[in-house]
């Protein structure tokens, strides 16, 4: 069985949800502590979302310097899966792990509800299991996911297929409808939606978010 590690920072407030997540997968999930320097041998990497250290300076910009995220960082560039989920998205962007940076949302409102996205990438640690041009439907919640990148990012981002989602209908003014993306290794994936929060019914009408979950341990159970 494969397992997964979901960073609980100060702040953090989806982190039991990630937990379950993983565990509805089918996988074993694994606490991971912000101030160890040990990823505990798990096979792949969950940050998930809440506003770390308060969302002081900016979002995710404290949380970059935790001492767990020098060994995240280290698994990162040497393959491990890392998914970063809303706040865990602006924490790889402050890292540098995925370039751009989240901005405060288009008219400054809260967005909260069921958000229709477009798969845009399959080949991603992440998404495997998803089919490119499919439609789904993620929980979000932020007020801070406007994706920012200058031109020539933009551009290298999408030459390289690496837009993993786009919304169906832009709720906070992301360039490009940009709701995701990875790095060019396709091991570690940001997105401002919530795929935790669409895993049972009981939370939603849609369970796409498990398809999240299923991908990494398909990508993992491939390369054991």
């Amino acid at each position: 069985m494969s397992s997964v590690g979901v960073v609980t920072f100060p702040g953090s407030l989806d982190d039991q949800d990630a937990l379950r997540a993983v565990r509805l997968s089918g996988a074993e999930p694994v606490p991971l502590w912000h101030a160890s320097d040990s990823l505990s041998g798990v096979d792949a990497v969950i940050l998930p979302g809440g506003f770390s250290y308060g969302d002081y300076l900016r979002c995710g910009a404290i949380a970059r310097f935790a001492p767990i995220m020098d060994e995240v960082i280290r698994s990162a560039d040497a393959g491990m899966p890392v998914l970063g989920i809303c706040n865990g998205f602006q924490v790889l962007c402050e890292s540098h792990l995925l370039p751009g940076a989240l901005m405060r949302n288009a008219g400054r409102r809260f967005v909260c509800g069921q958000q229709p996205l477009r798969v845009e990438s399959n080949d991603t640690v992440w998404t495997c299991d998803f089919t490119a041009g499919q439609e789904v439907t993620i929980a979000i919640k932020h007020g801070e996911g406007n994706y920012q990148a200058d031109p020539e990012t933009l551009h290298r981002l999408e030459d390289n297929h690496q837009v993993v989602f786009r919304y169906l209908g832009n709720p906070n003014g992301s360039c490009n409808d940009i709701a995701g993306i990875t790095n060019e290794r396709g091991n570690v994936v940001g997105l401002m939606p919530h795929p935790e929060h669409s895993v049972e019914v009981l939370t939603g009408e849609s369970r796409d978010g498990l398809t999240f979950f299923s991908s990494v341990q398909r990508f993992l159970a491939l390369t054991a």
